[in-house]
């Protein structure tokens, strides 16, 4: 039976969290510390604190959404039809071209949401952060993207709702969070995830925006 990559990425976001969660050294370093990745030149803290996180609701909630979107993305991207509808000026190139676009979406999203962190933290080694969500806010926000009228329901509210409605909704909070401040969630992190997922498919077909205000347009019946 075949694995899909975003699987793969889900399972070994459980299996580390897991081992973390019982081990503190392992934790700590694994954790992203900004301090650490600039004065002692501790890199791999940028991409490894996305597999681990802070309690076993943060990783069922994450995993929960990054395998739902994930996996939708995923098969966006390396389904022919699909590929075509999405990018027509791009040409497919087979389905190694899509598994990229993901590694570059999930993997570039996540190495994107630190940099607010970087700047902000650089000197200060007792701020950490951990989880998956800048990665996941990337994958959540490419599919709202790509798919704008498409219903969404937010957790616990059993409205739908149209993607990009959502979309607009909640990079409005995640800047106004970020801007506030005095809260332990990282929302810079969502924030720049997000941004990140729209420059990359600008990058992959710089019409999409074209088509983006074309699907809303005729959704609202402009």
């Amino acid at each position: 039976m075949d694995i899909s990559l975003n699987t793969i990425i889900v399972i070994a976001n459980v299996v580390v969290s897991l081992v973390a969660f019982g081990n503190p050294g392992w934790m700590s370093k694994l954790i992203f510390n900004a301090y650490q990745v600039v004065h002692r030149r501790e890199y791999y803290r940028v991409v490894t604190h996305a597999f681990i996180h802070a309690n076993y609701i943060h990783l069922l909630f994450n995993m929960y959404v990054l395998y739902t979107f994930g996996g939708l993305i995923e098969s966006m991207f390396t389904n022919e039809r699909v590929f075509a509808e999405l990018f027509p000026v791009m040409e497919f190139w087979g389905a190694s071209r899509g598994y990229l676009y993901y590694v570059l979406l999930y993997f570039g999203g996540l190495i994107f949401a630190t940099l607010p962190s970087i700047r902000k933290h650089a000197d200060n080694p007792s701020y950490n952060s951990l989880g998956a969500s800048g990665a996941v806010s990337a994958v959540v926000m490419a599919v709202i993207l790509l798919l704008p009228t498409m219903n969404l329901q937010i957790i616990f509210i059993p409205i739908n709702i149209p993607a990009f409605v959502i979309g607009i909704a909640y990079i409005a909070y995640e800047y106004y969070m970020s801007r506030r401040g005095q809260t332990r969630i990282a929302h810079d992190a969502h924030l720049f995830g997000a941004l990140y997922s729209l420059a990359l498919i600008l990058i992959i077909d710089p019409t999409f925006g074209k088509r983006f205000i074309f699907l809303i347009s005729r959704f609202l019946g402009f």
